[in-house]
C-alpha cells in the first residue's frame, strides 16, 4: 500500500513559501525583506499550482522558495537590522523625552554592517562581477547627471560623477569600446571587457 501523505506536508506546500510567512520567519519589516532579498540575490517564484503552494488558498501571494528564506535565516545582517530596530526606539524613545545628550551618545554608538562576504559570496571572481555590471553602471551614469535634491544627497552625486569619469577613462585607456548606439532613452554603449560584453545607458544632459 503506498505511503499517505497528509494535505499542505510535501511537495509544492513544502517548497513555497509566501511573502508574509516569509517576514514572520525572519521577523523582520517588509522594507528589510525586500533590501536583504536584494543584497542576496533572492527574487520570488512562480509556482506552477498557486493554490497547492498556498496550501488550497486562492489569495493572491507572492512565493519565495522555502530553501532560499531558510539561507537567509542564517546571514549576519539579519541581526544587524534587528540591532538597528531597536536602536531606532530607544532613539524615538529618549529624543520624545528631550534628553538631546543622552541622544548624541547613543547616535555615536549606532550600528553599521558591512556588504563585504557578500560581495565575496556573489562574485568570487572578478570576471563573476564584471557579469553583473551593466546594471551598476546604468544606475551611476543615472544619478551622476541627476540633481541635488532632499533626497538625493551632493555626496552621492558626486561620487557618482567621480567613478563614471574614471570608467569611462578605463575604456577610453583600453580600447574596449565596441559599440554605440542612440536611443529615446539615451545613448547605449557596449565594451569588452576580460571577454565579457558589458552595455550600459547613459542619459541625455539637457
Amino acid at each position: 500500500m503506498a505511503k499517505l501523505h497528509k494535505k499542505g506536508k510535501s511537495g509544492a506546500a513544502v517548497n513555497y513559501i509566501t511573502r508574509n510567512q516569509a517576514l514572520k520567519k525572519l521577523q523582520v519589516t517588509l522594507a528589510d525583506f525586500r533590501r536583504l532579498c536584494i543584497l542576496k540575490g533572492i527574487y520570488p517564484r512562480e509556482p506552477k499550482n498557486k493554490k497547492k503552494a498556498n496550501k488550497g488558498s486562492t489569495a493572491p501571494a507572492t512565493f519565495y522558495y522555502s530553501k532560499d528564506i531558510q539561507y537567509l535565516m542564517h546571514e549576519p545582517i539579519l541581526g544587524k537590522f534587528r540591532e538597528y530596530k531597536t536602536f531606532a526606539k530607544k532613539m524615538a524613545k529618549i529624543m520624545s523625552k528631550g534628553q538631546y545628550s543622552t541622544a548624541k551618545t547613543l547616535a555615536e554608538n549606532k550600528p553599521i554592517y558591512t556588504l563585504d562576504h557578500i560581495i565575496k559570496e556573489r562574485y568570487p571572481t572578478f570576471t563573476d562581477a564584471l557579469r553583473d555590471l551593466d546594471d551598476c553602471l546604468c544606475m551611476i551614469f543615472l544619478f551622476a547627471t541627476m540633481p541635488k535634491t532632499d533626497k538625493i544627497k551632493a555626496e552621492t552625486i558626486e561620487s557618482c560623477q567621480r567613478i563614471a569619469a574614471e570608467f569611462q577613462h578605463y575604456v577610453l585607456h583600453t580600447r574596449s569600446l565596441r559599440k554605440v548606439f542612440l536611443s529615446i532613452k539615451g545613448i547605449y554603449y557596449q565594451a569588452e571587457i576580460k571577454g565579457q560584453t558589458i552595455t550600459w545607458l547613459v542619459p541625455y544632459h539637457f
